[in-house]
């Protein structure tokens, strides 16, 4: 079982206290909260091998989400602070494959993880595109960092990029 002792090595790509607008019916966070925090680290995780917003308008690519895989382990309730850690997993030349956990900090515990493939996009032609060197080579760099670590991500087991 992962802790988030061990998630300390990966780049930390979001932190948020929950509002109360946060909440559903149930008293927790709705469900597209999680969605929403989740996207807002992707963008954070892309900034650090260079998929950055100035990439994509300087080059008139972007990425697009092909699969996602959610789990919820933990309620997060208003109040708590949330700190989401970002691993990288693998690629192809078109595609990667990474993993977002979000701990409760109050807590010291995963509340939730988010497994995602997603794809590199040539936005003229909005098709997959080869991923070019610019993203990979830092890409391949925090990879070969987090292939490092001394415990395996929780795949789902079906996602590949």
């Amino acid at each position: 079982m992962i802790t988030p002792e061990d998630l300390q090595p990966l780049p930390i790509t979001g932190n948020k206290t929950i509002p109360e607008d946060y909440l559903d019916e149930m008293g927790h966070m709705n469900v597209m909260w999680y969605t929403h925090l989740f996207s807002n680290a992707t963008g954070k995780m892309f900034d650090l091998f260079g998929l950055s917003d100035d990439y994509c308008v300087r080059t008139n690519s972007g990425a697009f989400a092909l699969e996602c895989h959610l789990r919820y382990l933990a309620e997060v309730r208003v109040g708590k602070t949330v700190r989401i850690h970002s691993r990288l997993v693998g690629r192809s030349e078109k595609r990667w494959h990474f993993m977002h956990f979000m701990v409760i900090e109050e807590d010291d515990r995963i509340a939730a993880t988010a497994e995602f493939v997603g794809a590199h996009i040539d936005m003229t032609r909005r098709r997959t595109s080869p991923i070019p060197p610019i993203v990979t080579e830092p890409f391949d760099a925090i990879l070969a960092q987090h292939d490092q670590l001394d415990w395996d991500p929780p795949l789902c087991g079906i996602m590949r990029p």
